[in-house]
């Protein structure tokens, strides 16, 4: 039996790695599955691990109020440290960009441990854009023995950088199998909540998303002016903030956006929630990662606040729009979509990030590296 950990700290790669995680478990006999959570997003990410019906191993609590990247970075990695000293290791398991992913690769490099990278490959190539995870994610194929890349895009760049071909394999996203981990009944099942808040689930449901450290400052101050003006002009449509607890966006948001009738202000919202309001949205306005990889699976058109993207397959794909902070583009593309009907506004391309069978994809490979 080989010992796999699983090393994560926020809710985005929870979402991406609970497939994963599930599927080594239908295998006992092969795979000792140890959980690790650095907390980097403390209820974000227990909240979403407690949906799959997952909880911790290890929780490692190492994120302070205000907490400097060095700061962060120090507290995981002497934190993963104890772990690593502690148990015997066969291989680590990290996903995306994050602080944790980076940390997670390096301890497992000082201790020989080799490191599985699930979502290998994205790039940017602007080390600023999307900050500071472009870096981290560069830095993390550097060490890693097998490299798990969502597309044919991402083994090219990895094929870029001198990583051997045979450590490359394209899987898709787990993030669209975690999708279909979701029933129709579950799902459903969020409408009472959102009727609870008395919020409007229609045809006219505009979801926002906005919290990358990059957009912070002057770029969250534009963000919302675009918004104030598309909610006061399309009054008849709703559109729902689940705000994200980082205080530089959290009072922002609340103070200048709170005061309008028809915008909705919710807490972090449980993963289900979330999709239920892809699912229904008549426009997407994002800076998260996921929701790009998402969104297409239920042919939501998407503006992507970002100036930069490593997820360039949905740019190309038509199913998602780079518009970056800028007022003026914000609201001329977010106009092309509210002043229609909804049915005239969806996407016909197909979601280019997978078809829901990554995670066994991975598992093969896993068990041909440590099992066969």
């Amino acid at each position: 039996m080989k010992t796999i950990i699983f090393i994560f700290g926020t809710r985005p790669e929870i979402i991406k790695l609970a497939p994963v995680i599930l599927e080594l478990k239908k295998y006992p006999e092969d795979y000792n599955v140890l959980i690790c959570n650095t907390e980097q997003q403390k209820e974000l990410s227990n909240q979403t691990l407690a949906y799959f019906g997952l909880k911790a191993d290890i929780n490692l609590d190492c994120m302070r109020e205000n907490q400097s990247l060095a700061g962060v970075q120090t507290k995981i990695l002497t934190s993963l440290d104890e772990v690593f000293n502690q148990n015997k290791i066969d291989a680590a398991i990290v996903q995306g960009d994050t602080m944790t992913v980076l940390c997670g690769a390096l301890i497992s490099f000082y201790h020989k441990i080799p490191v599985y990278h699930v979502e290998a490959g994205l790039r940017s190539y602007d080390i600023y854009e999307p900050f500071p995870e472009e870096v981290m994610r560069q830095m993390t194929s550097r060490v890693a023995d097998i490299h798990f890349a969502p597309t044919a895009v991402n083994k090219k760049a990895l094929l870029k950088e001198n990583i051997d071909e045979d450590k490359i394999h394209i899987v898709g996203n787990t993030v669209i199998d975690a999708l279909f981990c979701l029933s129709d009944d579950v799902i459903e099942q969020s409408k009472k909540f959102f009727e609870e808040k008395d919020i409007t689930i229609d045809d006219k449901l505009v979801l926002i998303t906005a919290h990358r450290r990059e957009n912070h400052g002057e770029r969250i101050d534009r963000i919302i002016e675009a918004i104030s003006y598309l909610a006061t002009k399309y009054a008849d449509h709703t559109f729902v903030i689940p705000v994200h607890p980082n205080p530089n966006v959290k009072n922002k948001i609340h103070e200048r956006l709170g005061v309008l009738n028809n915008i909705k202000l919710l807490q972090p919202l449980d993963y289900p929630y979330l999709v239920y309001l892809m699912k229904h949205a008549k426009l997407i306005l994002t800076d998260s990662g996921g929701i790009q990889e998402e969104a297409p699976s239920f042919s939501c058109p998407t503006l992507v606040m970002r100036y930069e993207t490593e997820r360039k397959e949905g740019i190309e794909a038509g199913v998602s729009t780079l518009v970056g902070a800028d007022y003026d583009k914000i609201l001329e593309y977010s106009e092309q979509i509210l002043s229609k009907d909804k049915s005239q506004t969806r996407l016909k391309a197909q979601n280019p990030y997978g078809d829901g069978t990554s995670a066994k994809q991975i598992e093969t490979v896993i068990r041909k590296k440590l099992i066969n």
